[in-house]
């Protein structure tokens, strides 16, 4: 069966890719895997974990990822939790479940706050096996003026 892949970081900028991806399986007839990749904790040069801001627990972050799921009931899905870089992760999934594509969404950062942050889907676009469909979520307005 054809597999669309859909990772998730659970923002707006995702939340706005899933029609996509839905939209996308639908028409093809495929499986909706719908992933999630924690990231693990920074370490130090001790060693010494660093958690910063609490994290959701695994059980808070496993009940996140289930409410992710496409609106159409005859669309066939998955859920998958994983831990590591979330661009390698991502690419070494879509390779290990051959999957046909890709649907991701971006929150379109640039200049410093993504060199700062890196770029999970410039990441994926570059090493992905397959198609990918990068989409960037509109400019909102707010009090008449476009944001990002």
């Amino acid at each position: 069966m054809p597999t669309v892949l859909f990772p998730t970081d659970f923002s707006t900028a995702s939340d706005a890719a899933l029609s996509h991806a839905e939209a996308l399986a639908k028409q093809s007839g495929a499986e909706l895997l719908i992933i999630h990749v924690e990231e693990p904790p920074l370490a130090y040069g001790g060693g010494e974990l660093y958690y910063g801001l609490p994290e959701p627990t695994s059980d808070r972050i496993q009940k996140m990822l289930a409410d992710v799921r496409p609106k159409d009931p005859a669309v066939k899905f998955k859920h998958r939790l994983m831990m590591g870089d979330p661009a390698g992760e991502i690419v070494r999934i879509a390779g290990e479940e051959n999957v046909d594509s890709i649907v991701l969404g971006t929150h379109g950062r640039t200049g410093l706050s993504r060199l700062l942050m890196g770029s999970v889907a410039e990441g994926v676009v570059r090493r992905a096996p397959c198609p990918v469909l990068v989409y960037r979520e509109s400019a909102r307005l707010v009090d008449g003026e476009a944001t990002k």
